[in-house]
């Protein structure tokens, strides 16, 4: 509220609206994000990218976001692969900014750069509509599992992430597996043979062989309590 409360009322357009956020953000305050970031479990943490004013591309554009709005800004998330930007107006007059970059304003040629890069394909109309909340959450989560991943010795960090992302509506049935497995690496065997067991039920009806060697992954969890 109180960096909403910074931003001049009403600036004007788009244009206006994301020199302005980026003047206060990326300018005064200096937000943004650099290569190393994406090595810090700080960098996917709200409270952490506010106090140190670094962070993920998408926790910086959810500081945007909230701040923009906030000052009543025609404001949304857009989800590009690899890389979360800004959006700004409605789609004949859209205005793009990268929080990561300190706020720079993306031209078109920009934009495309960013998805070839990620993906190796070209830009698609459908990646600039605004990203609904649940994405950008469970984008979050995607980015603290990957962190994880690369490192078994925060398992505890990892098995709270795939948690939290079990809440939401129509997950993917393969954090099941993910949670499982998990569990098993963090000595708790029982739990984690339920959890596999549990999701060996659910896809029995679509691959049998894939679930029988979950049904043997966890047969092999709880040979390990004898």
């Amino acid at each position: 509220d109180r960096l909403a409360g910074e931003l001049p009322y009403r600036p004007g357009g788009p244009h206006a609206w994301a020199r302005a956020v980026g003047g206060l953000l990326g300018g005064r305050y200096g937000f943004h994000g650099t290569p190393g970031d994406y090595q810090r479990p700080e960098s996917s943490l709200l409270h952490e990218v506010l106090r140190r004013r670094r962070g993920l591309p998408i926790l910086l554009s959810v500081v945007w976001l909230e701040v923009a709005r906030r000052a009543g800004a025609p404001v949304y998330g857009v989800a590009l692969p690899g890389h979360f930007v800004v959006g700004f107006g409605a789609a004949a007059e859209r205005v793009l900014a990268d929080p990561f970059d300190g706020g720079r304003v993306l031209t078109g040629p920009d934009a495309d750069l960013l998805v070839v890069g990620a993906t190796g394909a070209p830009l698609q109309p459908s990646m600039l509509e605004p990203a609904p909340p649940l994405e950008v959450v469970q984008r979050v989560l995607n980015n603290i599992r990957a962190w994880a991943a690369a490192r078994p010795e925060r398992s505890d960090v990892g098995l709270r992430a795939v948690e939290l992302a079990l809440l939401i509506p129509s997950h993917p049935a393969r954090l099941r597996y993910e949670r499982g497995q998990l569990l098993v690496q963090r000595g708790e065997f029982v739990a984690g043979a339920e959890e596999l067991t549990a999701y060996a039920d659910l896809i029995e009806v679509v691959d049998e062989s894939a679930a029988g060697k979950v049904r043997q992954e966890a047969r092999i969890a709880r040979a390990k309590l004898n």
